[in-house]
């Protein structure tokens, strides 16, 4: 080899060499705009995500499965029974009992029944006054319709008629409730003020005071099958405060 080709070679290399050494040079520097990698661990990374990125997508809940809502009343139904218009106190023996009613005749509601046996009291006190046995049939139990029954016929025999005002009902409140198979009993103390007279067949006076207003307290107990189509009740017994 010749001392020319090998300055020529040498030259070359010195050329190469000196590009390759800015080459590097240029692409070690840092702009500032360079993509930094992201560190989970590191907390400067972390502030450094977008506003979108730190959103988490909730799941939507329109393609969740649906609640059947019938079948939800249901479940919870007889526990909002019990806790609707019912007597408070757990171990109160009334209140179990309208729970109990109300499991078997879900449209029971003590309030209603309370407003229906004072129209029913009413009705059975003028027309057990009048002596009419129609009005009375529907509304009484066969042993209390033949106890009243008898007691009009009673007075008939003696020619004696009943005259009855009823001044108002001071209360009617619900103080026993029970169901027996399926029957449901309900007792309804009533407290009312009444002009009571009875006059015999010559209109004079042989019982009562037509000045005097009686505060009367009577006890009745009505009953329904809760299995039947009826709604009414019906009167199954009565009596005084012990």
């Amino acid at each position: 080899m010749s001392d020319g080709s090998l300055l020529e070679i040498v030259l070359l290399a010195a050329v190469a060499a000196f590009f390759i050494f800015k080459l590097r040079s240029v692409l070690g520097k840092r702009t500032g705009h360079e993509k930094r990698d992201f560190d989970p661990f590191n907390q400067s990374s972390r502030e450094n995500e977008s506003e979108e990125e730190k959103v988490i997508q909730l799941p939507d809940r329109g393609k969740g499965p649906r609640i059947n809502q019938d079948e939800l009343l249901e479940q919870t139904e007889a526990e909002q029974m019990a806790a609707e218009k019912t007597p408070s106190g757990e171990d109160d023996p009334l209140a179990a009992g309208v729970t109990q009613i109300r499991l078997a005749d879900r449209d029971f509601d003590p309030s209603q029944f309370a407003s229906g046996a004072r129209a029913a009291f009413e009705m059975i006190i003028a027309a057990f006054a009048a002596g009419d046995t129609k009005t009375l049939r529907p509304l009484l139990a066969n042993d209390v319709y033949g106890d009243f029954s008898g007691a009009i016929k009673e007075r008939e025999a003696n020619k004696e008629t009943l005259e009855t005002t009823l001044i108002g009902i001071t209360s009617a409140d619900l103080i026993e409730a029970e169901m027996q198979q399926k029957t449901a009993f309900v007792t309804v103390k009533f407290v009312s003020e009444q002009v009571n007279v009875t006059r015999d067949a010559e209109g004079l006076i042989v019982d009562g005071n037509p000045n005097e207003v009686s505060t009367i307290t009577d006890i009745w107990t009505f009953a329904r099958n809760t299995r039947s189509r009826d709604p009414n009740w019906a009167l199954v017994a009565t009596r005084s405060p012990n």
